[in-house]
């Protein structure tokens, strides 16, 4: 399957001296792995909450920073209250598309590093084609969450939101901000919240709430196939959940 041009997305190039110490104290991910390959991180609030997420990868000597467009600008103005006196500079690389595509991927992509069903990502001055592709499709059974619907701003918490599982973050690299809830969550407290796949007969909008005994047990997310991604109390969850009349179940 040809590429597609991911229209919703934007590319900053990272540079100066000090630009890969500088994320490192910020993102979930260890920025070291950059040699490896492209990251996916995200960058929290000091109380451990979502802000960003985004891809890192190392081209041309620059780290390049992959971000959902509607974030960009928040994001840039973050970094930049961060950097002080660092000898780091962050500027749009408007002349880079960000193309994605499944199968026969091309000379200089690479592996989305979330799941090998995601396929690949590449960076190049050509637009792909136009988007084609129901990512919806794959996410939703692989509970991939995207941001702005399962990714909130100031709410979510990455391991309820499966970061680990999706390569996401690192537990031995060291300080980032939002670094000790992150590590609380891992090592002292058993997850009792959390993004899983459900089955949904019927239809409900996205952010409607899910009950079950007239009980809140969570909030349903994006829907493909029969089934969903939902945010769940797990203690909670069970036989009878309906959400605005659809049907919601676990296997």
């Amino acid at each position: 399957m040809a590429g597609e041009q991911a229209t919703d997305r934007s590319v900053y190039k990272i540079t100066g001296a000090d630009a890969r110490s500088f994320l490192q104290g910020l993102v979930s991910n260890d920025v070291n792995k950059l040699d490896q390959g492209m990251i996916y991180t995200a960058m929290l609030t000091p109380q451990g909450k979502y802000l960003f997420d985004f891809f890192l990868l190392l081209q041309d000597g620059d780290i390049l920073l992959d971000v959902k467009t509607d974030r960009a600008a928040a994001l840039v103005q973050r970094l930049s209250m961060y950097r002080l006196r660092a000898d780091v500079q962050i500027a749009p690389a408007s002349d880079l598309c960000v193309n994605r595509g499944l199968n026969d991927a091309p000379a200089g992509a690479h592996a989305d590093p979330r799941n090998p069903a995601l396929g690949w990502r590449s960076y190049e001055a050509a637009p792909a084609g136009a988007p084609t592709i129901d990512w919806d499709a794959i996410r939703v059974p692989h509970c991939i969450p995207e941001t702005g619907i399962e990714l909130i701003p100031d709410a979510t918490y990455i391991l309820e939101a499966g970061f680990e599982t999706l390569n996401g973050v690192d537990f031995r690299k060291g300080c980032y901000v939002g670094q000790e809830v992150t590590a609380r969550m891992k090592h002292k407290t058993e997850l009792r919240k959390g993004l899983r796949v459900v089955n949904i007969t019927g239809h409900a909008p996205v952010g409607t709430d899910i009950k079950r005994d007239g009980k809140l047990v969570g909030t349903l997310f994006t829907q493909s196939g029969g089934q969903a991604i939902a945010y769940l109390r797990l203690d909670r969850a069970g036989a009878g959940m309906q959400a605005e009349g659809a049907e919601i179940s676990l296997d």
